[in-house]
């Protein structure tokens, strides 16, 4: 479907536009440090799975204080490098281990019992700040919100707990999680432990920077355009971006409106991928029977596509080549050792992917009610910012808001003219496709990203390179994100393993099958 002349043109002017608003930010702000490597990792206790900790927990031969302070040591030694975690709570955590040390010691059921109960007993975890949790601040990033103090456990977080999980603290996001880049006036910008001038992601970006730092084993994210997958591809880990409705999202902040709880899912982040079935059958609580994470998956038997990019999209940017040859690498690896045939595919409608995202995100609900508009969620009840003045502002030092938020404020209040009923057929269509490719025994193989982490404040440039993951939203398939070593410049590499509907267990087992092949995550310090 060609594009108009006059959508040619506006697409011009919008990019030139954000260009200027790039040169802009460069001219006024000041240039990032030295890059620095981050220490590697010394205590071996770090190198084990949750899953591995949670047993040797249970049979004593290490206790969760000694698990709970190492994380809390080693936070401590990358965190001022990456400032990921905003607000600890180390003193209750380690209480919190004494009294899991001395259930076990009182236990006398066995073993078995306890990992039946409790089969997260002593692990330490790390909560995305948009989730409440009890006695943490609970702001996304938000300035005007920066006294809010959470009062109850999101459900998530609750069923994570009452497994045996104990929270160590929060991690950064993007201002209101609407940016690939965590950054925000409250807490500051989030590195990336690969390369500390490059962003992390977003907007669970203080999530994958300090699991891929290996200061947490397991973390929680939440994703309605790549908010998960984009920070476990650039920082080198595992995530998944579960069928929607399945995992609670309640009690995140911003809340959602119009039909965004149909894209936005919770899920899992962890660098091991033994861990993330067992955290998703903790946080699917009673929606787990949705899901066939007891059935096992036999490789051999399922049907493999790939997809190399998104069939030139005039808003995001080309794959680069070794994202282009690592994908293609997967597939020469899947034919040749499990003996299965990767049907190579091309869906036109990939490439309206941003306008897709972008119509359906503003849709109404059921009883006609639009979404919540950002401008509204940056100020005061009933007082929406105008993001034009807040340009003005920033240009000053003056205003509370990063050039990211502005950036989505802007294009808000300018959003391109387009036919929604168009997008709504070109997403129909490829969902039927898709629904129909992949049904109960399909797997597809999909980019992250058009390129691996960039600098900071980089995606003001390029806004829509989300689209390959956003789109994914919008499909409602489940989705898990798989690092697959690192590239030319020693930064993770990675791809989307996608599935239909409510088949979330064929991507866990794909992900586990390519941590064998590919390494899995890396220690960025072992460099």
């Amino acid at each position: 479907m060609a594009l108009s002349r006059l959508q040619k043109a506006q697409i011009w002017f919008f990019k030139a536009f954000v260009g200027f608003l790039f040169m802009l930010f460069q001219l006024f702000s000041r240039r990032p440090a030295a890059t620095k490597r981050l220490p590697p990792v010394s205590n071996p206790l770090l190198l084990l799975s949750a899953t591995q900790l949670a047993k040797k927990i249970r049979r004593k031969e290490v206790s969760s204080v000694e698990v709970v302070q190492a994380y809390i040591d080693r936070i401590q030694e990358v965190n001022p490098f990456l400032n990921a975690v905003v607000k600890d709570r180390f003193a209750a955590a380690l209480q919190e281990a004494a009294q899991v040390d001395k259930l076990i010691e009182e236990e006398t059921g066995g073993e078995e019992v306890l990992e039946d109960r409790l089969p997260l007993l002593g692990v330490p975890l790390s909560v995305k700040e948009s989730f409440s949790l009890q006695g943490m601040p609970h702001t996304a990033g938000l300035v005007s919100r920066r006294r809010i103090i959470a009062s109850v456990d999101a459900p998530l977080v609750v069923l994570l707990k009452r497994a045996g999980a104990i929270p160590l603290g929060v991690t950064n996001t993007s201002e209101l999680c609407m940016w690939f880049e965590s950054h925000n006036h409250l807490y500051g910008i989030t590195k990336n432990p690969y390369d500390l001038e490059r962003i992390p992601g977003g907007s669970s970006g203080g999530e994958g920077s300090i699991l891929g730092g290996a200061g947490a084993v397991i973390g929680v994210g939440s994703d309605i355009g790549g908010s998960i997958r984009i920070p476990c591809f650039f920082n080198g880990i595992f995530g998944h971006k579960t069928t929607p409705g399945v995992v609670s999202c309640e009690n995140q902040y911003p809340p959602i409106s119009g039909r965004q709880h149909e894209f936005l899912s919770s899920g899992p982040m962890c660098r091991y991928a033994e861990d993330l079935l067992p955290m998703l059958q903790i946080m699917a609580g009673p929606n787990v029977h949705k899901l066939s994470l007891n059935t096992e998956v036999d490789l051999k038997k399922l049907r493999f596509f790939s997809i190399p990019h998104d069939g030139g999209s005039m808003y995001s940017n080309p794959v680069s080549k070794e994202l282009l040859d690592i994908q293609k690498k997967v597939v020469e690896h899947l034919e040749a050792d499990l003996g299965v045939k990767v049907q190579q595919l091309h869906l036109p409608e990939l490439c309206y992917s941003t306008e897709i995202w972008d119509t359906f995100m503003v849709l109404p609900d059921k009883d006609g009610k639009p979404p919540v508009a950002f401008t509204e969620l940056m100020g005061e009840p009933g007082r929406p910012k105008w993001p034009f003045w807040e340009l003005l502002k920033w240009m000053m030092g003056k205003s509370d808001h990063t050039m990211a938020a502005i950036t989505v404020g802007l294009m808000e209040k300018t959003r391109l003219s387009k036919s929604t009923s168009l997008a709504i057929q070109q997403k129909e269509k490829l969902q039927e496709e898709l629904d129909k490719l992949l049904a109960h025994d399909g797997v597809l193989l999909y980019p992250s990203h058009p390129r691996v982490a960039p600098k900071h404040h980089n995606p003001l440039f390029r806004p829509f390179d989300f689209a390959y993951t956003g789109i994914m939203n919008i499909l409602g398939l489940p989705v898990t994100q798989c690092p697959l070593g690192l590239g030319e410049e020693g930064l993770p590499l990675g791809v989307q393993v996608v599935s239909g509907k409510l088949q979330d267990h064929l991507t866990l087992a794909v992900a586990c099958y390519l941590e064998k092949t590919f390494g899995g995550w890396r220690d960025p310090g072992a460099k």
